[in-house]
């Protein structure tokens, strides 16, 4: 199974407003930039609480229709509201989650969210990285990466541009990453309490 993350980000690396909304990410100008092709190419989508709550306060239909959306949370939310939505609530940790969704026999699944792409990042889960700067700074927010345990190196497949000065870099990410030095541990253990 392989797990993807797409997703938009300012200049200085925010998904979302402090009070996550994302307006700044449909600047004036845009054309189609990738994700529809995307968008069809996955069968499921794996998204956080807080990325749920925001998605189902938008107007009109429901943004992922008949796709299987899973919304990570311990709490289950109510789902009543949403009519012909697919979603259910799921839980566990990163590696018990894409071994539930995997032996559900699906192949490819959109992550989304901050904390839920940190997370599965954290893990060594992600397969491949889709990242779209969008012209802008916004200063504060929902920043896109987090505290990792490791280095993730990440294998450049593409850099492109498109209207409304958008430019997209995609990475491909070996799962198969090697666990922390023993070396590198105690160093950045002795080194975690000084100030910068």
């Amino acid at each position: 199974m392989k797990l993807s993350v797409f997703c938009g980000v300012s200049v200085d690396g925010f998904l979302a407003r402090p009070n996550h909304t994302f307006d700044f990410l449909d600047t004036p100008g845009q054309g189609p930039h990738g994700f529809d092709e995307f968008w069809s190419s996955v069968d499921a989508v794996l998204i956080g609480r807080r990325t749920f709550n925001v998605a189902r306060s938008f107007q009109g239909p429901w943004g992922y229709g008949q796709k299987p959306v899973f919304v990570l949370t311990h709490r289950r939310p109510d789902f009543s509201s949403l009519t012909g939505a697919v979603v259910e609530a799921i839980a566990g940790d990163p590696g018990a989650i894409a071994a539930q969704l995997e032996a559900r026999g699906f192949r490819h699944v959109y992550i989304d969210g901050g904390q839920t792409i940190q997370q599965f990042l954290a893990a060594g889960l992600i397969d491949r990285l889709t990242v779209t700067r969008v012209p802008v700074l916004i200063g504060d927010g929902v920043p896109l990466f987090g505290p990792i345990p490791r280095d993730i190196p990440l294998r450049h497949i593409a850099t492109r541009t498109y209207k409304g000065g958008l430019v997209q870099t995609e990475y491909a990410i070996d799962r198969k990453q090697p666990k922390p030095s023993k070396k590198k541990a105690a160093k950045t253990s002795a080194t975690s309490g000084k100030k910068k």
